[in-house]
């Protein structure tokens, strides 16, 4: 397994609809769970994660906190835009624990960016602590 969401290989967090100094978007591909991007309330918020090519994606794993409602949409164009949604979930409420949630792909799925759109939360704020794409470059 390759991680292709991380900083490290080339991935990068092209937006975010909140900011926070203390918690930017950029600590969800960091590699750590110890360091997190939040919200400022209101929804939906989502963030858009470009990576350094083509990339067929096998699963993603998310560990978060407080969310109810997301979804997941892949772009495979050079630049974030025609999205379409790969799956949609609702996430279960965890008391005073992280949520770990995974996304599995029947086939490899081609993506140049995916979307995160976090619908709603089980409070205002929610958290995203680490964003992980199961992946491998894609031949073209």
């Amino acid at each position: 397994m390759f991680d292709v969401a991380l900083t490290d290989a080339g991935a990068k967090v092209v937006l975010a609809t909140a900011s926070d100094e203390k918690h930017p978007p950029e600590h969800m591909i960091d590699g750590s769970e110890e360091t997190f991007w939040s919200s400022t309330g209101l929804f939906p918020q989502e963030f858009v994660i470009s990576f350094s090519g083509l990339m067929n994606i096998n699963a993603v794993n998310l560990k978060t906190y407080q969310i109810h409602k997301m979804s997941i949409e892949r772009s495979v164009q050079a630049e974030p835009i025609d999205f379409e949604i790969l799956e949609e979930k609702e996430f279960t409420v965890t008391d005073m624990a992280l949520q770990v949630e995974d996304f599995t792909f029947d086939e490899a799925t081609a993506a140049t960016h995916l979307r995160f759109v976090v619908k709603s939360g089980y409070d205002h704020f929610i958290s995203v602590h680490q964003v992980s794409v199961d992946g491998t470059a894609a031949r073209q």
